[in-house]
């Protein structure tokens, strides 16, 4: 039977074919164009019109920009210079505008000699938020976290160490007073310890303390008006001062609008509505005109520090917003969870339900700290000079009279390297997140 089937067989392969290639289709860029640009008709037709439209913008733009003229003392020289080289009728870029006045698009009118201290407050905050953001970094480096918010204040506006100092024993103060009061009276008690007493510190002993410190040891470095300000510098301090701030306030804000308690919830859904109801250009009036309104008679309080509370304050309602979001999207069952484990509400909060939802509202809050850091160009309107507003008093002079796109563009691509590298930072804890989690 098995010869008689055998004879049938006309053939039986008795060794394996050697391995080949894959064809040039399915590997590499080919595969990847067919994939993704030529998948279907109508794919293909779009991408073709793309590739003209990209070609067409830049056939007539990367002339005007690669060509530009570096080397020129005014806008009226640029002309002289084109005229000469590439005819009257040529378009090319004035980028001599930034080679003159980059240092006031950047630090405003802070003084030359001291570039070095917005630059090494800018290295300062990084290091001290590295930590935070990279979980390979060392947990001893969180002591530079906690001092340098104090360390770029002395950084940037000068004056007495003992200014800085004297505000950082406020946060002291309410780091001792939670860990006694928490033991003894219960969580909830020691919170509100830890909110009232700073308070008290800063409002009736840390001006007398400072100036009997500063009597005894004046030490310090060249004072710098905040109307110096300028510039991108300007800006980051503004942005990443309300970004740091609003996170914690906008994820107490949240967990306060779910609180049963009648008191806080109301107060914390007034705030978020009246703030998120108003435009942010009225708050920036609100602060450059009204608060000094509802301070002590006397009383100068810094504009810039008034921008960057109402800026805090704006952006924390929308944080707050986002973060409820992730924890309603939580399911009941991580609450239960954490109830039949017998954790108190902060325990399960910090433990559990907190990082969850932290988890959820990544995309949503860095969506608003990149909004904020956009919207500080808004303190134009109320005299403080941005990367805008420089540009304007650049374009108001003699000099330069009649240049824009040039401006615009390394002002866009400022903002642009600053919101991408958010967003970017954004997909890299979110695809880590996703990773730790499978």
């Amino acid at each position: 039977m098995s010869d008689t089937h055998a004879q049938t067989v006309s053939y039986v392969r008795d060794t394996m074919l050697p391995e080949t290639s894959p064809p040039s289709s399915q590997v590499g860029a080919v595969r990847w164009l067919r994939e993704n640009l030529f998948s279907s008709v109508t794919n293909a037709l779009l991408t073709l019109i793309s590739i003209y439209v990209v070609y067409y913008v830049i056939s007539h733009i990367g002339p005007w920009m690669v060509g530009g003229i570096w080397d020129a003392g005014s806008l009226a020289e640029c002309r002289e210079i084109r005229n000469a080289t590439l005819g009257t009728d040529a378009s090319v870029a004035c980028w001599a505008v930034l080679g003159d006045r980059w240092h006031q698009l950047l630090f405003g009118f802070y003084p030359s000699d001291l570039y070095w201290r917005p630059i090494l407050a800018l290295i300062v905050f990084g290091g001290g938020i590295a930590p935070i953001m990279f979980d390979k970094v060392p947990r001893k480096t969180l002591i530079l976290s906690a001092l340098a918010p104090f360390v770029c204040f002395w950084l940037l506006w000068g004056g007495s160490i003992w200014l800085p100092i004297s505000a950082a024993l406020g946060f002291v103060v309410g780091y001792i007073a939670y860990g006694l009061i928490s033991k003894s009276l219960g969580s909830l008690a020691g919170m509100i310890a830890a909110i009232v007493l700073p308070l008290i510190y800063w409002l009736m002993i840390s001006g007398p303390l400072y100036g009997a410190l500063h009597n005894a040891a004046p030490i310090g470095i060249e004072f710098v008006e905040s109307r110096a300000f300028g510039g991108f510098m300007l800006s980051v301090v503004i942005g990443l001062s309300a970004i740091v701030l609003s996170l914690p306030l906008g994820i107490l804000l949240a967990l306060a609008r779910q609180s049963d308690l009648f008191i806080i919830k109301t107060s914390a859904v007034v705030f978020i509505e009246v703030i998120r109801g108003v435009p942010l250009i009225v708050w920036l009036f609100t602060a450059q005109l009204l608060l000094n309104y509802f301070l002590p008679p006397g009383t100068n309080f810094d504009l810039t520090l008034r921008v960057i509370i109402m800026v805090t304050l704006f952006a924390s309602a929308y944080i707050a917003e986002v973060v409820r979001g992730g924890l309603a999207a939580l399911p009941k069952g991580q609450y239960e969870g954490a109830d039949s484990l017998g954790l108190s509400y902060w325990q399960s909060m910090q433990l559990i339900v907190l990082p969850q939802a932290l988890k959820i509202s990544i995309p949503g809050i860095v969506n608003t700290f990149i909004g904020l850091f956009k919207d500080t160009t808004l303190v134009v309107f109320i005299g403080l000079a941005d990367p805008i507003g420089f540009s304007n008093l650049i374009r108001a002079s003699t000099d330069w009279n009649g240049i824009y796109w040039e401006l615009f563009i390394f002002i866009g691509a400022m903002f642009f390297l600053f919101c991408f590298s958010m967003g970017r930072y954004s997909l890299y804890l979110e695809n880590k997140l996703q990773r730790e989690n499978r």
